[in-house]
């Protein structure tokens, strides 16, 4: 477990460090999350390609009609063409098959997920779910001493940020939900950042082991999706679970 404790010079430094590095992971998670909204687009450009080529064809088939008997078109010309062409198509079609392999994948990995609907699990990822009031995380600190703790919420605006005293190795912490002003905040998703000192004196990002109760799964442009309340988090970041 970690305690609070007073600012300082030098616990400031290591504040803004750790309030601009859970900016930044915000921006991330926010490039991340719309990133799993461009499936429809990809399928939409698949079929545009073929329609492209099919079109192509049917260009290629009137110029043949209506060429210049005395000056024709060159055959090298066609064949390139068409070879070209041939390999869109072709290219199409293996995209095509590939999505349908990885969607059917997914399909095995949902219907395995759902068993964790309910349970409490542990990922390893800055994604922050607020749940009943309540949010807690892991790290691992190179030494003993101060560690700050930023939070931002989903526009990237910092609602807590404080520094505790952490001993060597797996801490924890648990956040009440409250900003820095006392007020208690609605459960959603958040984005945190952890700051401590290696030990050599430098600063280092420590990464977090966030905790929360799966609520929920659904596919993503890479991979299944695991949801703890407003949070989505990719499955492949899951760290453990239990039953309660």
């Amino acid at each position: 477990m970690v305690t609070s404790v007073g600012t300082t010079t030098g616990t400031t430094s290591l504040l803004s460090q750790a309030i601009s590095a859970a900016k930044s992971n915000a921006a991330t998670n926010a490039a991340a999350a719309s990133n799993n909204t461009t499936s429809s687009a990809s399928s939409s450009s698949l079929s545009s390609l073929g329609g492209n080529f099919n079109q192509f064809l049917t260009l290629l088939t009137t110029q043949l009609q209506h060429q210049d008997p005395s000056n024709p078109t060159s055959t090298d010309s066609f064949t390139a063409e068409l070879a070209q062409f041939a390999g869109v198509q072709q290219q199409v079609e293996t995209n095509t098959n590939l999505t349908s392999l990885i969607s059917a994948t997914q399909d095995n990995q949902m219907a395995s997920a759902v068993s964790l609907i309910g349970k409490t699990t542990t990922a390893s990822t800055s994604s922050l779910p607020l749940q009943s009031g309540s949010a807690s995380l892991s790290f691992t600190a190179p030494q003993a001493g101060d560690v700050a703790i930023a939070i931002t919420d989903s526009t990237g605006t910092v609602v807590k940020s404080e520094t505790v005293d952490a001993s060597v190795g797996t801490n924890t912490w648990t956040w009440d939900g409250k900003n820095n002003s006392g007020t208690q905040l609605s459960n959603g998703a958040y984005t945190v950042a952890v700051e401590g000192n290696s030990t050599d004196g430098t600063t280092v990002a420590l990464p977090t082991t966030v905790t929360g109760t799966v609520t929920g799964v659904s596919k993503g442009t890479s991979g299944v999706n695991i949801d703890m309340g407003s949070a989505t988090i990719n499955m492949s970041d899951l760290t453990g679970f239990s039953s309660t």
